[in-house]
């Protein structure tokens, strides 16, 4: 399938992968962990970016965030790239890219399925063996949205908030959303669409996105995703 064009609409959150090339580690230390973490802080804040959920893994990155001003996620990718890239490679004694090629990325619909995109990430982790629960893993926004940390970083959603009707609450109610593993197909299906540039949404969350933008954001010939109940209309 032709690459599609790459699109971030004002106020419709993204789900963004970034890989290492070659799938190499681009998180040594603990510093570099936390360097990455200070930088997309300052450049999500300096773009009006906000990040709902993240994770650093050892060769990859996650993000959930929605962009306020055009063309913010583009900006804050680009910055926060250049910023780690010469980081890394000075720390390191290395010279060349770091990244596998452009970040990838999906338009998210908010109700019933940015949540399962929170999951998707914070799980990471736990998918990948390295902890037992995803409160163990010390890069991830989990010790925010699910233990309590505060962190300028984090920024809630409106569908997190709507989990309770306090602090507490909230936490209790996401950190039994996150005690069961998410479905396969459905993990499948948010990848997939993340790395062809497509949605995660049901089809007249799609139909919405591509009258706005004048895009392509669905496969050609495609079913619902698979796993997915059917919604009504």
């Amino acid at each position: 399938m032709a690459r599609l064009p790459r699109i971030s609409p004002v106020n419709v959150p993204v789900h963004i992968i970034q890989r290492g090339n070659n799938r190499q580690v681009c998180f040594v230390a603990e510093e570099d962990y936390g360097r990455y973490a200070g930088w997309l802080k300052e450049y999500a804040k300096k773009y009006r970016v906000e990040v709902h959920a993240w994770v650093l893994m050892s060769n990859h990155v996650h993000l959930l965030c929605t962009p306020r001003l055009e063309g913010a996620v583009s900006q804050m990718m680009q910055s926060l790239g250049r910023s780690f890239v010469r980081y890394f490679n000075y720390e390191y004694q290395r010279s060349g890219t770091l990244w596998e090629g452009r970040y990838k990325s999906c338009l998210v619909q908010e109700s019933r399925y940015l949540l399962e995109v929170y999951r998707c990430i914070e799980l990471n982790p736990v998918r990948a063996e390295m902890v037992a629960a995803p409160g163990d893993y010390r890069w991830s926004s989990y010790q925010n949205n699910g233990l309590g940390m505060v962190s300028d970083l984090c920024t809630p959603h409106p569908e997190y908030l709507a989990l309770g009707a306090d602090p507490e609450e909230r936490r209790r109610s996401y950190r039994a959303l996150l005690s069961a593993h998410i479905d396969k197909e459905l993990l499948a299906v948010i990848r997939a669409n993340t790395k062809n540039g497509l949605t995660f949404g049901n089809d007249r969350f799609m139909e919405q996105i591509e009258a706005l933008t004048g895009v392509r954001v669905q496969a050609r010939k495609r079913g619902r995703p698979l796993g997915w109940r059917k919604e009504g209309k």
